[in-house]
């Protein structure tokens, strides 16, 4: 399938209903069938990604986000308004961070385990938890909490953090991340925002 969808990893309970839902909302959205996408030789998904919101979307993050497939928050959405901003661009995946106790955000999971033409993703929302060996399992690790982007390979893993996109954290820049993902590899890129 050319999006799979699980959050099965550490016991997170199942969201059937919901990977449904996404999946639908992203078929729905684009013009090629998503199963015939997968077959079009030099196809490349766009995936916005995105972290650390704190109940705050700048225009300027949605504007950097818009033409993506898919959307990926890592955690600390805060209010659900940063939702449904961003699922006026694109379907979106989040995850819970440590300040979503409410909203939409707080039935959050705390993972996903997710596939995309081939390539696994690992989300959570603060790599310092990471308890599993990503190494020969999952091609990316998406992040976020630290406010730091990083977009660096190790091993046969992209390790990536968009950064912080909500309110500046000490000297840190304003950022939000791309993946391009096609059958074959996988890319990333650090998008500064204009604030």
């Amino acid at each position: 399938m050319f999006v799979a969808l699980s959050n099965r990893v550490r016991e997170v309970p199942r969201r059937e209903p919901e990977i449904a839902r996404i999946i639908a909302t992203f078929e729905n959205t684009q013009s090629t069938p998503v199963h015939e996408q997968a077959l079009i030789k030099g196809y490349s998904m766009q995936i916005g990604v995105i972290a650390d919101t704190y109940s705050k979307m700048r225009p300027e993050a949605l504007d950097a986000l818009k033409g993506s497939d898919l959307i990926l928050h890592a955690g600390d959405v805060g209010r659900d308004e940063v939702l449904d901003a961003l699922e006026a661009i694109a379907p979106v995946v989040a995850i819970r961070g440590n300040i979503d106790k409410t909203g939409r955000a707080a039935d959050l999971p705390d993972v996903w385990d997710l596939e995309f033409l081939g390539h696994g993703f690992y989300m959570l929302h603060d790599v310092k938890t990471l308890d599993i060996e990503p190494q020969g399992r999952y091609r990316v690790v998406v992040a976020g909490h630290s406010h730091k982007p990083r977009n660096e390979w190790i091993g046969d893993v992209l390790y990536f953090n968009p950064g912080g996109s909500g309110p500046r954290r000490f000297t840190l820049p304003i950022t939000v991340g791309r993946l391009e993902v096609t059958e074959d590899r996988v890319s990333g890129a650090i998008i500064e925002l204009p604030v």
